[in-house]
């Protein structure tokens, strides 16, 4: 077993958000690059045993892109970009390598044949300025002046050089796929859930035999974090951490954005090979070159001219790790690279400096574990938990890693904590993070209790709880008090779907 690398992470970086008292954002904004190219940045990714009725035999994926989308932020929205490639990994066999990629690519088209419409305007036709020209009830309506399509391919192998067969419509057998307008607002689309609705497809995969379900369109952002004041040095007060009557106290301050989900719902069967445990994450990449046009020509994003390889720019497991476990000299090669090459990013994992910023920004000194290096902090993010969602075969790196054989929860049953509260309250609950992440589990909670030591505690010297941690839970200064963190943004308060697509409508640019 190959226990090095990378996932203190998600821990490392919510303890150290721990012992402040907020929330933070799961990745938006991450890295110097991404923040010059929004419409690759991957926020959050979701993986979980669908909780809808009826679907307990089906894995959710859902991957979220362009964060912190302003509802009213037309007239161009939120498309997606052409000239990139979205991408969802799963490794079936525990060894760091992609078996199965799901790759989105899309087409932006303007209407009347690729000149958008025109109104007469004293004898000329002028083009009109917005991307709908009246009211949108149906898909590809006649009244959209932009329209989105999209195919998903699936790659078996290696992602570049594996064999890749498309996605098909099982209503027409097509591989174009029309995405949602984003929500413009009541006038333009007077009912929303029903129009987006009209997107929900059932398709088939490849080499699967139970049919699939996708969805790609605007969402409301589920994450909940008080962003603006953890990254003002934690500019909060630090005794409201370990008062759970203080939970949902602090303002989630994205409570008003969208951002772009692209949502697959696949039978357990077709994911798993030989092994209950799947590991996922997504990824973006951009084309290797650019060229600017000085003058560019009528149409549709045709500023620029693409080619070469597609170098990656986006990564997303574990959620908090490039945000806030990865130093800022190597944001951008995180982002670039992939599980296998984790063990470049070692000393960020077993020597984590974000706690040892909190200490001084919060004036906490020796509150932080002294257990190095972080073994239970491997074992939870890295590798799995023994017995509950690691590989047979496991190389240590960073991805969500899912027992699909556990069953689902309802949604109205959920535990926040997710498997974190139910080893400590004895509960029921064994589907959630960091068993996978369901939209509900909150997981900067989750982390700040696992980060500041509290699985180290629980187990004890004993290993009592069996899940293989070497700890000395001797030197987790705050015992039994880590039991208790969190960060005053109470996330399962977020409204949420209890079917597929699960995240809930998106904000509208207006009521």
């Amino acid at each position: 077993m190959q226990v090095h690398r990378l996932n203190l992470a998600p821990l490392a970086a919510a303890v150290l958000l721990a012992c402040t008292g907020l929330a933070q954002a799961s990745s938006h904004r991450e890295a110097p690059f991404i923040t010059t190219a929004p419409k690759v940045d991957a926020t959050d990714f979701y993986m979980f045993r669908s909780y809808e009725d009826g679907r307990k035999d089906y894995v959710t994926m859902i991957a979220n892109y362009q964060p912190l989308q302003a509802a009213y932020g037309g007239p161009n929205y939120f498309a997606m970009d052409p000239n990139a490639l979205y991408e969802i990994h799963i490794d079936n066999n525990g060894d760091a390598k992609e078996d199965l990629t799901f790759q989105f690519r899309f087409n932006n088209s303007l209407g009347a044949a690729g000149k958008g419409f025109a109104l007469p305007i004293g004898g000329k036709n002028i083009p009109i300025p917005l991307v709908q020209k009246g009211q949108v009830a149906g898909v590809r309506d006649g009244n959209l002046n932009l329209t989105e399509s999209f195919g998903v391919s699936l790659v078996r192998g290696d992602r570049r050089t594996g064999t890749a067969m498309p996605l098909t419509n099982l209503a027409n057998g097509s591989t174009n796929f029309d995405k949602p307008v984003d929500n413009i607002g009541v006038k333009t689309i007077p009912d929303y859930p029903g129009y987006a609705d009209q997107h929900i497809y059932s398709v088939n995969i490849p080499g699967c035999d139970m049919p699939a379900k996708l969805f790609v369109g605007q969402r409301k952002d589920a994450f909940a974090v008080n962003l603006g004041v953890i990254f003002d040095l934690v500019n909060a007060p630090v005794d409201v951490i370990t008062n759970p009557a203080l939970i949902g106290a602090a303002q989630n301050t994205i409570d008003d954005a969208n951002v772009t989900t692209l949502a697959l719902e696949v039978h357990r069967s077709c994911l798993t090979r030989g092994d209950d445990v799947i590991g996922g994450w997504t990824t973006a990449s951009l084309r290797q070159s650019r060229l600017l046009n000085a003058t560019p020509p009528s149409g549709h994003q045709t500023s620029e001219k693409v080619g070469g390889g597609w170098v990656q720019v986006s990564r997303l497991g574990m959620p908090l790790v490039n945000e806030l476990v990865i130093g800022l000299p190597d944001k951008d090669k995180f982002n670039a690279s992939s599980p296998t090459g984790d063990a470049q990013f070692i000393d960020y994992v077993t020597h984590p400096s974000l706690p040892a910023l909190l200490e001084i920004a919060l004036a906490l000194p020796g509150t932080a574990p002294t257990n190095f290096p972080r073994f239970d902090l491997v074992t939870t993010f890295l590798t799995g938990i023994k017995g509950v969602n690691q590989p047979k075969n496991v190389v240590g790196s960073e991805m969500l890693r899912l027992n699909t054989a556990i069953e689902p929860v309802r949604f109205d049953q959920q535990n926040r904590l997710g498997l974190v509260g139910n080893i400590l309250a004895g509960g029921s609950d064994n589907a959630g993070y960091p068993n996978g992440r369901r939209p509900k589990d909150d997981v900067v909670d989750i982390s700040l209790v696992a980060v500041m030591g509290g699985l180290c505690v629980a187990n004890g010297n004993a290993n009592a709880l069996g899940f293989g941690m070497d700890c000395n839970p001797g030197k987790v200064p705050l015992g039994a008090t880590s039991f208790k963190l969190h960060d005053a943004v109470d996330q399962a308060v977020v409204p949420l779907l209890s079917k597929f697509p699960y995240l809930f409508t998106p904000i509208a640019g207006s009521k």
